[in-house]
């Protein structure tokens, strides 16, 4: 699967309002169905909302570069898995039974701990817009330090913390950032508007994946 085209200037948070809308539409739904089995991820859906979320990052510049590579790599990683067998790797959850299965999940360049980096960096995503949305005149560094110190820090090593660190000298002011999100002659109020519906939207997806991560006990890895 090619990566994204780059969009229009501004374009990213609608087009991945477009794509978890779609996640949404796509859910099993039923009574019948318990919790472990009624689980969808649609493989290329979540990938695209992960492409989206690297030309957002792009924008904070420098800084998100380390985070930007590993988020590129994993995703290089779980859509080749696709690409072998792109009938059977529909869902996501499929990938993460067949590696737990083989007993392999935990072990070196899993797709399972792509999946788990993915999510921790859509988290991440999440806690920035968050902040950004309440309070646009905070300091760029302190709306990603605290995003980081909340969602990736917990499980990064001295190695990934170092690297992070080093990189805040290199953020854009919030004005700045601001500016490069929203689509030409769009307002800040409809930007605002557009952020809030993509956390909306991707919050109570990332809570059921981080219910399938714990069921598959990939919720405490850790990087180096």
């Amino acid at each position: 699967m090619k990566r994204s085209r780059e969009l229009e200037k501004g374009a990213e948070i609608e087009a991945a309002i477009k794509e978890l809308s779609m996640l949404i539409e796509l859910k099993p739904t039923g009574d019948s169905l318990d919790s472990a089995t009624a689980v969808h991820i649609p493989t290329r859906l979540f990938l695209n909302v992960c492409n989206l979320v690297i030309q957002v990052l792009d924008k904070i510049g420098p800084t998100m570069a380390v985070l930007r590579q590993d988020i590129y790599q994993n995703i290089q990683r779980l859509e080749m898995l696709c690409d072998s067998g792109p009938s059977i790797y529909t869902n996501l959850v499929e990938i993460l039974k067949k590696e737990a299965g083989e007993g392999n999940a935990k072990k070196g360049a899993s797709c399972s701990k792509a999946f788990v980096w993915l999510a921790r960096s859509l988290d991440f995503t999440v806690a920035l817009l968050e902040r950004l949305a309440a309070d646009p005149g905070q300091k760029m560094e302190q709306l990603v330090e605290e995003s980081y110190n909340i969602t990736l820090k917990p499980w990064h090593g001295w190695i990934s913390a170092a690297a992070y660190k080093v990189s805040l000298k290199l953020l854009p002011d919030n004005k700045t950032f601001i500016n490069l999100l929203m689509p030409k002659d769009e307002t800040y109020d409809t930007l605002k508007e557009h952020m809030q519906t993509f956390i909306s939207l991707l919050v109570p997806f990332l809570e059921e994946i981080h219910s399938i991560l714990t069921l598959y006990g990939l919720d405490r890895l850790k990087s180096t």
